[in-house]
C-alpha cells in the first residue's frame, strides 16, 4: 500500500481554462506561419504537428490529473473509507473514469485526423481539417467541466486533510460532544483545538504530537458520536467510526461523570456498548473526565451501578481525569502509551517473522528435582574479580588527575601519541627549513664560544679599545666648513626662487612673432651667404618664400573635386592604423590570450543559446497577441 502527499495534487482547471492553457500552448509552442506556395507536402506537416502536439498536450495533462489523484483500492483502508464518507466513493471513481474517458477519445480523434490529413490536397482543406480535430477535442472537455470542477473540490478538500500516518503509534480520543475531548489532546500536544461550551465544535479529524521514551506518538481527536444508528449518523460523525474501525491505535473513550454535556451517564454508557465492537482488536481506556466536579466514588448508588459492568471488565481500565486542574492527564498518557507499546509487540510476536528468529534460538532450562528452587546466582569472589578487573579498566580522565594536582597541573599532550615509542615520545619536533634539519648546521660548542667572545669584549672596552681620541679642528677645516654652509643657504634661495619664477611664468611667444621681431628678410640671408663665400649670382629669380595662391571664387565642380582628393587623403593616412583588436595591447602574449577568452565567450553563445553571432540580441514577446488580442474583428480567419 502506498502513502500519499494530498498537498501535492496539482490545481485541476476549470473546462474552459483546460482548453484555453492547451490551444494556447500549441499556439506558443508550434510553428505560426504558412503560405500558399509551399509544398503540400510541408503543409501538411505543419497542420499534423499541430493536431498532434494538442492531443499530447491534453494527454498529459489529463494522465497526470489521473495518476495524482489517489486510487481508493491502493490507499489505507482508513483514507479509502473517509475518502468515501466525504465525498462518496463512486462519484470518485465515475469522476475520474469519465477523465480516462475522454483521454482515449481525444487520442483516438487525433489519430483519425491525422489520417485524413495525409490526404489533404490543398491549404484550405489541410486548415478545416486541423481546426475540425481541435474543435472536437474541445467538445469533449467541454463535456467534462462537472467532472473538473467536482475533482478540483474533492482536491482543495483533500490539501486541508490533517496528515495521519496509520501505521504509525497512534491514540484516538472518543466520546460524546463537549466530554473534553479536545481540552485532553491540547494539554497533552501542541495541537491548537478549538474549545467551546456546545456540542460539535470539532467537525473534522484533528491530529497532535506528542513523545514518550523517545517516541513520537499521534493523538487524534474526533468529533463527538451520538448514540443511533450507523445509518443516521451524519459525515461528521462517520469520520469517527472511519478513524475508530481502521487505525491500529490505543482508544480512550471519555465520559463525563458530571453529565455537564447534556447526555446523561446511562446514554453514554449505551454508546460505549454500541461501538464496543469496534474496539475488539485494540487496547481500550475508559476515561471518567470532570472529576474536579463530581468523583467516581462520590456518585449515588444507582449511577455507580451503571458503570458496574464495564469495572467489572478485566480488560478494561477505568481512569478519573480533570483537564481543567490537570489531575490524572500525564497519567492517562503513559498508561495509554503503555498499553498500545505492549499491545504491538504482541501483534509482532504472532508474525511469522519472529518464528524464524526463535528457531535460531535454544535456551537450556535444568529439570526441577527434589523440590528445591535454584535460582541464579553469581558466586561473590567472581563479583569481587570482576569489580577489580572494571577498577582496574577505569581511565583516569585528565579532569581527574588537574583536580588532584591543581596548580601543578600541565597539560601533556604528547602522552597520547600511542603510534610512536614511549621513550621517544617527548622528543624535540626537528625544525625543517628548505628540506633540512636545522639541528644538523647547529655547533653543540656554540655557546661556550658566545660566551668566550664575550669575555674577549669586556677585556677590550676595560683596556680602552674602542674609545675614540678627541680631535681638535684648526683653522682651515672651520673655514671649509663655514664656505659650506653659504653655498647650501644660496642653493636653497636658488632653487626656491625658481620654484617662483616657474609659477608665474608668463606664456611663451608664438614662433611667427618672434620671427618678425628678429626681422628676418631676403636680401639679409643672400648677404649673410655672401659673406660666407656663397656665390648667389643665380638666384636672382629665385623664390624663398611660399607665396600664397590667390584665392578665387570656385565652382561646385572644382569644389567637389578638393573634398574627394581629401577624402582620399584621409583614407590613405587611416589604413596605416593598427586594427581595433590590435590596439592597446603591446604584449604578444597577452594579445593571444584576450583573443582566446573573447573566442570562447562568442562560442558560448552561439553554440548553447542558438543565436547567430556576437551581435544577436533576442528579446521575447512579453505579451504575446493571441493571449491578448480580445475579441475578434471581421478580418481573416487564419490566426490559429
Amino acid at each position: 500500500m502506498s502513502l500519499y502527499n494530498f498537498k501535492k495534487i496539482a490545481v485541476v482547471p476549470t473546462a474552459k481554462d483546460f482548453i484555453d492553457i492547451i490551444l494556447s500552448k500549441t499556439q506558443r509552442k508550434t510553428p505560426t506561419v504558412v503560405h500558399k506556395q509551399y509544398k503540400i507536402t510541408r503543409i501538411r506537416a505543419f497542420y499534423m504537428r499541430k493536431v498532434k502536439f494538442s492531443q499530447q498536450s491534453f494527454h498529459d495533462r489529463l494522465t497526470q490529473i489521473l495518476t495524482e489523484f489517489p486510487k481508493l483500492d491502493d490507499v489505507h483502508p482508513f483514507y479509502a473509507d473517509l475518502m468515501n464518507v466525504l465525498y462518496d466513493k463512486d462519484h470518485y471513481k465515475l469522476a475520474l473514469g469519465q477523465i480516462n474517458t475522454a483521454r482515449h477519445l481525444i487520442d483516438n480523434v487525433a489519430k483519425d485526423y491525422v489520417r485524413l490529413l495525409k490526404y489533404g490536397d490543398s491549404l484550405y482543406r489541410c486548415k478545416q481539417l486541423k481546426r475540425a480535430a481541435l474543435g472536437r477535442m474541445a467538445t469533449i472537455m467541454k463535456r467534462q467541466a462537472s467532472n473538473l470542477t467536482y475533482l478540483e473540490q474533492v482536491r482543495q478538500h483533500l490539501a486541508r486533510l490533517p496528515s495521519i500516518d496509520p501505521y504509525t503509534r497512534t491514540i484516538i480520543i472518543c466520546g460524546f460532544p463537549n466530554v473534553g475531548k479536545s481540552s485532553f489532546i491540547n494539554k497533552i500536544t501542541r495541537a491548537d483545538v478549538e474549545v467551546q461550551p456546545y456540542a460539535f465544535t470539532t467537525k473534522s479529524l484533528y491530529v497532535g504530537h506528542t513523545d514518550y521514551k523517545y517516541l513520537r506518538w499521534q493523538v487524534i481527536d474526533t468529533p463527538g458520536i451520538l448514540d443511533h444508528s450507523l445509518e443516521e449518523r451524519n459525515v461528521i460523525e462517520m469520520q469517527a467510526v472511519t478513524a475508530l474501525a481502521h487505525l491500529r491505535a490505543c482508544v480512550l473513550y471519555f465520559m463525563d461523570l458530571s453529565e455537564q454535556c447534556g447526555h446523561t451517564l446511562d446514554e453514554q454508557v449505551k454508546l460505549f456498548q454500541s461501538i464496543k465492537p469496534l474496539f475488539a482488536s485494540k487496547p481500550l481506556i475508559v476515561v471518567a473526565n470532570k472529576v474536579d466536579i463530581v468523583k467516581l466514588d462520590e456518585l449515588t448508588v444507582e449511577r455507580r451501578a451503571l458503570l458496574k459492568e464495564i469495572e467489572d471488565d478485566s480488560q478494561l481500565n477505568v481512569m478519573e481525569m480533570s483537564t481543567v486542574t490537570g489531575d490524572g492527564v500525564m497519567e492517562v498518557k503513559i498508561e495509554a502509551c503503555e498499553k498500545l507499546l505492549s499491545f504491538r509487540v504482541d501483534q509482532k510476536m504472532r508474525t511469522k517473522k519472529v518464528d524464524g528468529i526463535f528457531n535460531r534460538l535454544h535456551v537450556a532450562v535444568p529439570k526441577p528435582r527434589d523440590n528445591k528452587e535454584r535460582p541464579p546466582c553469581i558466586p561473590e569472589s567472581v563479583l569481587l574479580k570482576k569489580q577489580e578487573e572494571a577498577e582496574k579498566r577505569k581511565r583516569k580522565l585528565a579532569r581527574d588527575i588537574e583536580i588532584e594536582e591543581g596548580d601543578d597541573f600541565v597539560v601533556d599532550l604528547a602522552k597520547e601519541y600511542t603510534d610512536i615509542p614511549e621513550e621517544e615520545r617527548h622528543d624535540i619536533i626537528p625544525e625543517i627549513w628548505e628540506g633540512h634539519n636545522i639541528a644538523d648546521y647547529i655547533d653543540p660548542e656554540i655557546f661556550e664560544k658566545l660566551a668566550e667572545l664575550e669575555k674577549e669584549e669586556d677585556i677590550r672596552e676595560q683596556t680602552g679599545m674602542y674609545v675614540t681620541p678627541k680631535i681638535e679642528l684648526d683653522e682651515t677645516i672651520k673655514e671649509i666648513r663655514n664656505l659650506a654652509s653659504q653655498i647650501r643657504a644660496k642653493k636653497a634661495i636658488l632653487k626656491e626662487e625658481a620654484r617662483i619664477n616657474k609659477q608665474s611664468r608668463k606664456p611663451v611667444m608664438p614662433r611667427t612673432t618672434r620671427a618678425k621681431v628678429r626681422d628676418r628678410s631676403v636680401g639679409k640671408l643672400r648677404k649673410s651667404m655672401e659673406n660666407l663665400g656663397v656665390d648667389m649670382s643665380d638666384t636672382t629669380d629665385a623664390h624663398f618664400t611660399k607665396t600664397k595662391q590667390r584665392t578665387r571664387s570656385v565652382g561646385p565642380v572644382a569644389k567637389k573635386a578638393r573634398m574627394d582628393i581629401q577624402n582620399t587623403n584621409t583614407q590613405s593616412r587611416g589604413l596605416t592604423k593598427p586594427p581595433r583588436n590590435e590596439q592597446g595591447i603591446k604584449d604578444l602574449a597577452m594579445k593571444k590570450k584576450l583573443d582566446k577568452i573573447a573566442h570562447r565567450a562568442i562560442s558560448k553563445k552561439v553554440a548553447r543559446m542558438g543565436l547567430k553571432g556576437e551581435a544577436d540580441r533576442f528579446i521575447g514577446t512579453k505579451m504575446p497577441k493571441h493571449l491578448f488580442s480580445g475579441k475578434r474583428g471581421t478580418g481573416k480567419t487564419d490566426r490559429r
